[in-house]
């Protein structure tokens, strides 16, 4: 067989860079597109925000020979630089941090070494706080200074605490030794958003390294343990419990002490409910989840009216002590797409208007400064490197506004199908799957599963995801279908109008909806129930 050469044509999809980044910033959430774009105006010196003032914009390159060639080496020094390690920023902005202490926080034998008197030991000043680790969240109200009695009262008041802030200023007013106080601090930080701390004290005290010392191990832990007692008498009740029944029994033995307090002005019948609900919190966890009430009797001795007393009491506690201080405007969700009622002609969707929210969108422009003086200078040393920066400035604009565009589409076409549902609610969703929108638009499922994703609608029923207007369907008696959301809303508004004192089964929730006509078995009753975090019908009873 002799070797021969031959020609073929065939076609072959290649995914260029540039359709690379535009699929890329299409699954992007609007936090990530704004990590995204803040790093290409840092890394691309030919790209900048629409509305900041270029410089000498007041005259063009044409209008400036002299200083052409200045701006040409002007934006390549900027291409090497960005380019170059930004280890020199690190290095100059780390001395500001070298004061620190040398020793750990936890080191137990420095107040020993240096000989600490007893009553400055005890101070609640700043330094005390600085000496043993980390920033002073209370500074701020404590010792304010001048600049920041000068700041605006809507900054003040926008200023979030967080639980740990809470819990610092509040130490302060304990009159510690530098050992506890370290210990107390540490315990603070050690917390998590729920208030609770999640490693034992033991595990604690090893995390500070050699644990073969046993008597400096001994005095780590002891701190630890007065620092634990110290917290959990702070404020929310219950925080620093390490499981939820500690943090339960914090809370109940708090009432009982206020309840003392009273003394013979006290009802019995309260301290009796406090009383059994301790016993109850020091029980199996499971059998108050299920609300055993025969069960408890039996293990705590009292009787069925003052054990349900005691649920009754329990349900009033807060089992995440750090709730309230949590930060929410960290989980606001920002929508991309906005749809109001409107009464214009000629709308996409009657009755609605679709459009993009203008704040989430970035205005970025390429820099005519440096873009004219890179096209003077043509063959010049570095003009290639430099034109094709150029040129990701113009892709990358592009595809943003490629990536609004397709959202803006895919978003107009689900309102057009989902009319319904904007105007009556979930009751009215009707089933749609990605294929749908994918063929009205020409587009593949795929770019409509990542338009979907992490993009968010505002519509006068409320915020909802993309996705969120997709779903299955269910089989009705008149041969059509109805969607699982409408289902899921049809299931909520009967547990809704249900009696507290008979819940509805599962069994007959399908019922109801297979005399409304919907084909739905129980099993699919309870996924829909239990995704909607709705307890079964035992835990729902009153007791």
């Amino acid at each position: 067989m002799m070797p021969s050469l031959s020609l073929r044509v065939s076609q072959s999809l290649t995914l260029t860079p540039q359709l690379q980044q535009s699929i890329r910033l299409l699954q992007l959430s609007t936090q990530e597109l704004t990590q995204e774009v803040e790093q290409m105006l840092d890394e691309n010196p030919f790209l900048e925000r629409d509305g900041d003032e270029p410089p000498e914009t007041e005259r063009s390159a044409d209008e400036r020979p002299g200083e052409a060639a200045e701006t040409a080496d002007t934006a390549e020094r900027t291409e090497k630089s960005s380019e170059a390690p930004a280890s020199t920023e690190l290095a100059s902005s780390a001395s500001d941090f070298e004061a620190g202490p040398a020793d750990s926080p936890l080191d137990f034998g420095a107040g020993k070494e240096t000989g600490v008197d007893a009553e400055a030991a005890t101070g609640d000043s700043a330094s005390d706080w600085e000496e043993w680790g980390g920033d002073l969240p209370a500074r701020s109200s404590a010792g304010a200074s001048d600049d920041d009695d000068e700041s605006p009262l809507s900054d003040r008041r926008s200023e979030h605490l967080s639980l740990q802030d809470v819990l610092h200023r509040q130490a302060l007013s304990l009159r510690l030794c530098p050992e506890d106080r370290a210990a107390l601090y540490f315990l603070i930080e050690s917390l998590n958003d729920e208030g609770y701390l999640e490693e034992t004290l033991a595990e604690l005290a090893q995390s500070f390294g050699d644990a073969s010392d046993p008597e400096r191990y001994e005095a780590l832990l002891h701190h630890l343990t007065v620092a634990l007692r110290l917290l959990q008498s702070l404020e929310p009740i219950g925080v620093g419990a390490r499981n939820l029944s500690e943090c339960m029994v914090l809370q109940i033995k708090a009432r009982q002490r206020l309840l003392d307090e009273e003394g013979s002005d006290a009802p019995e019948a309260d301290a009796l409910a406090l009383e059994t609900a301790l016993l109850v919190c020091q029980e199996s966890l499971d059998l108050l989840a299920r609300r055993d009430v025969r069960k408890l009797m039996q293990l705590t001795g009292c009787s069925d009216a003052a054990v349900r007393c005691a649920l009754a009491l329990i349900a009033k506690l807060e089992p995440r002590p750090g709730r309230p201080y949590a930060d929410v405007d960290r989980n606001a969700i920002i929508p991309d797409v906005i749809v109001r009622p409107s009464n214009e002609r000629g709308l996409p969707v009657p009755g609605f208007s679709v459009q993009l929210n203008a704040e989430v969108m970035p205005r970025l422009r390429v820099q005519d400064v440096y873009a004219n003086a890179l096209r003077s200078h043509k063959g010049s040393e570095g003009h290639g490197a430099l034109q094709q920066r150029l040129q990701e400035a113009r892709w990358f604009i592009k595809n943003i506004q490629q990536r609004f565009d397709t959202i803006l589409r895919v978003s107009q076409a689900i309102v057009e199908r989902q009319r319904n549902f904007f105007v009556h609610g979930e009751l009215a969703m009707r089933p749609m799957v990605l294929r749908e929108i994918a063929d009205e638009l020409g587009l593949h499922e795929s770019t409509i599963s990542r338009v979907t994703t992490a993009k968010y609608m505002a519509t006068p029923q409320g915020t909802f995801e993309l996705k969120y207007f997709f779903g299955s369907g269910l089989g009705t008696e008149t041969g059509g279908s109805a969607s699982s959301t409408a289902v899921k809303a049809l299931i909520k508004q009967l547990l809704d109008e249900e009696s507290a004192k008979k819940p509805l089964s599962d069994a007959k929730i399908a019922d109801l909806l297979q005399a409304q006509g919907i084909e739905c078995a129980r099993r699919t009753v309870a996924k829909y129930r239990e995704a909607m975090r709705i307890p079964p019908a035992s835990l729902r009873k009153a007791l």
